[in-house]
């Protein structure tokens, strides 16, 4: 029997250091996509895909996403008295419960293998998903397509694909696929972490969403070191697929890259314009900036 994903780990601990100066003091997950920090769009797309417990991967002086999650009674009170239920909303829509939030530090950056290593005891032996906050899929959730996906194969790892210019490949994880490509759900046979362009087995990139079985957490103990000098998620994935197979899913929902700045400006003008009271005014803008 296949057993339910429950539980994502969301890798929160980096500086932000291409986002200075305003990541010195805020972290760069709490920078809003119009009025919601990136954060909060991935906390909520894995709501959506049934996810009851989740699991931040932090670093000191990161404190503010915990408090942006908690509830406010203060606000909340103030809100009710005023009749704003829009903002009550808003505010709900940004509120864990008890005990759905578990913070885990990763005292070192030793990468993203290592990040989710960290959340090994909170995680236990049951499948998980892990969302990389910097990824911003809107139109619909992302992980909930490879949770679906998940249920249907029974077991194995199961990773949101993307294909991309083969001079980009080595900015990725990309997928060695076997066989048909042509579902939204193949089967591969490895993945390389960015490779040259030459040398890509293919151009489908891992984009940042994952449902993994608990088996890469016995690789991850052994602490190698591969692409970059840091411990890569993508070796402990290869290295347990005897156990756990390894599968693209081809996702729906639009993606930006929020770790870069114009993916970050790109996703604020995309989620604007779908944003009921401003798309309209924020289009006509837009028409009159390019016309001018």
């Amino acid at each position: 029997m296949t057993r339910p994903i429950r539980k994502a780990v969301f890798p929160v601990a980096g500086l932000g250091t291409r986002f200075l100066p305003a990541t010195k003091a805020m972290p760069k997950e709490l920078l809003p996509v119009v009025d919601k920090p990136v954060l909060q769009y991935a906390v909520e797309e894995a709501k959506a895909a049934g996810i009851e417990e989740f699991i931040f991967v932090s670093s000191r002086g990161k404190g503010m996403m915990e408090d942006h999650f908690d509830s406010h009674p203060e606000l909340q009170a103030a809100l009710e008295r005023k009749g704003k239920a829009e903002a009550l909303d808003a505010l709900h829509g940004a509120t864990l419960g008890s005990g759905q939030l578990t913070i885990v530090r990763q005292d070192r950056p030793l990468g993203l293998g290592h990040a989710v290593w960290c959340a090994r005891h909170a995680v236990g032996d049951e499948p998980f998903a892990v969302l990389l906050p910097d990824e911003v899929v809107l139109d619909r959730s992302c992980i909930a397509e490879l949770v679906e996906a998940h249920a249907k194969i029974g077991k194995g790892h199961v990773l949101a694909v993307q294909d991309v210019p083969r001079e980009k490949t080595s900015m990725y994880g990309i997928l060695d696929p076997d066989g048909d490509t042509s579902g939204a759900v193949f089967k591969a046979k490895g993945m390389v972490e960015k490779p040259k362009s030459e040398d890509a087995p293919s151009t489908f990139a891992a984009t940042g969403r994952y449902v993994l079985e608990p088996s890469v957490f016995a690789f991850l103990d052994k602490g190698l070191e591969g692409a970059g000098g840091e411990i890569q998620l993508t070796d402990a994935i290869a290295g347990t697929m005897e156990d756990s197979p390894l599968y693209g899913c081809a996702f729906t929902g639009t993606r930006y890259d929020c770790g870069d700045k114009l993916g970050f400006l790109m996703a604020n003008v995309a989620a604007g314009l779908a944003r009921d009271g401003i798309g309209d005014d924020l289009r006509a803008f837009l028409r009159e900036i390019v016309e001018s």
